[in-house]
């Protein structure tokens, strides 16, 4: 049986790298003008609010983009159990957004910081609700990513088109979270309206063990992810906490960058060929393994040969993203360069232990540097500002990899040899 479909595998890449692209390059047109307009003040303001609220969005998550792409993947062809597993998730994941919302409530009602830019987070919050709404889990495990990316560039063609016809002065950066979280939530209510038409999913109340089933499947990943994305959010959160909105505005504009070299076109290629490696995995383990080190080797060798030229080029990036070759953004963004490294240098190999069902191992390892990293933030942010922050990122990120390694090769007699190799 051939579970990679060379031409689906083709498919769904080149369509999530289409949605990588509109992600990363789509802000690139709106974040120059955003930084014109509101000026680097207010664009930090942003900036950290959405760092802020992706804390809801870890939680509504839940992992179930991991754990539920693979229960999916498994069970595609029993519409019964898809639509079981569809129906606890979405009973999760509602559950949880509404006491994320109950909690910002709290902290944007009582907290003077917070209060006084209220509706900036209360708007943000909207992203929360789209990301409730659009089952990622549900088309990624079907491996019709095709969905998936006309649903997220129609999501970011609304935001990009609204920015220039809505944001005009600084006053109107009240209405960028707000453009943001409508686009967000039209894309998740069409991407419903596909998965109970288009692949006939019936949502329905479900049964008691079923929810309990997945709550159980998802923990160790959700451990794991809440530690290192927490991590991750807690960059941008500490930079706000310790400085100003200004400092926190050229930062942010550094990860943005960071965020386009680490993820595009990786994460296209991390989400296609994963469900494939499950499924791969329960039938042909040996084969799993070969594939997953020649993407690694692959990619490996794309960013150790591309990596420098970046790094050389990075003034006048800067430039053509921010409008002016700022310093602080200049060194922040060589500094995450170091980070970009090792974070894809490790991308397939710890993705592997979630396919060979070491969850275990994929937690610890997160939870032990995602606590470590957040510690270093606010300890170095506070101690170097943003320089600190950089500095932090790379620590922690050198620190995943040996760690995966140190896993990878000692557990080879453990999870490996039970593969037969």
């Amino acid at each position: 049986m051939n579970i990679f479909n060379e031409k689906r595998l083709i498919s769904n890449f080149l369509s999530l790298s289409g949605v990588q692209a509109a992600k990363y390059i789509l802000p690139l047109v709106t974040v120059p003008y955003l930084i014109r307009v509101l000026g680097p003040e207010k664009f930090g303001l942003i900036a950290f609010s959405q760092a802020f609220i992706q804390y809801f969005v870890l939680i509504t998550d839940y992992g179930f983009n991991l754990s539920a792409t693979r229960e999916i993947s498994i069970n595609r062809d029993n519409r019964t159990r898809i639509s079981e597993i569809f129906s606890s998730i979405m009973l999760i994941k509602t559950g949880f957004m509404f006491l994320s919302l109950s909690i910002l409530c709290l902290l944007v009602f009582s907290i003077d910081r917070f209060r006084a830019e209220r509706l900036v987070y209360l708007f943000t919050f909207g992203i929360v609700l789209g990301n409730v709404l659009f089952p990622v889990w549900f088309f990624q495990g079907m491996e019709r990513m095709k969905q998936i990316a006309m649903l997220n560039i129609l999501s970011m063609a609304i935001f990009t088109f609204s920015i220039f016809i809505i944001i005009r002065s600084q006053g109107d950066y009240i209405y960028v979270p707000l453009i943001n979280s409508i686009g967000s939530i039209i894309a998740g209510l069409i991407s419903l309206w596909i998965a109970v038409r288009k692949f006939g999913v019936s949502i329905k109340f479900p049964v008691f063990t079923a929810v309990k089933y997945q709550l159980k499947e998802g923990l160790h990943i959700f451990i794991s992810t809440i530690a290192i994305s927490g991590y991750t959010n807690t960059r941008i959160f500490a930079v706000g906490l310790f400085t100003s909105n200004i400092i926190t505005g050229y930062y942010a504009i550094a990860e943005r960058l960071m965020g386009i070299i680490q993820t595009f076109p990786l994460a296209s290629l991390l989400q296609t060929v994963y469900p494939g490696l499950s499924n791969l995995f329960s039938e042909n383990k040996a084969n799993a393994i070969i594939i997953m080190k020649r993407f690694q080797n692959l990619t490996t060798l794309t960013y150790l040969s591309g990596l420098p030229a970046v790094f050389i080029f990075a003034p006048y990036i800067v430039k053509i993203v921010s409008g002016f070759p700022y310093e602080e953004v200049i060194l922040s963004f060589r500094l995450l360069l170091i980070a970009i490294f090792f974070i894809n240098a490790n991308a397939f190999r710890i993705q592997f232990l979630l396919v060979c069902g070491r969850d275990d191992l994929f937690a610890k390892i997160h939870i032990i540097m995602g606590i470590t990293g957040a510690l270093l933030s606010f300890l170095f942010t506070y101690s170097f500002s943003y320089i600190g922050t950089a500095a932090a990122i790379i620590i922690v990120e050198f620190a995943v990899l040996i760690l995966t390694l140190r896993y990878y090769y000692n557990e080879t007699k453990g999870f490996t040899c039970r593969l037969g190799i």
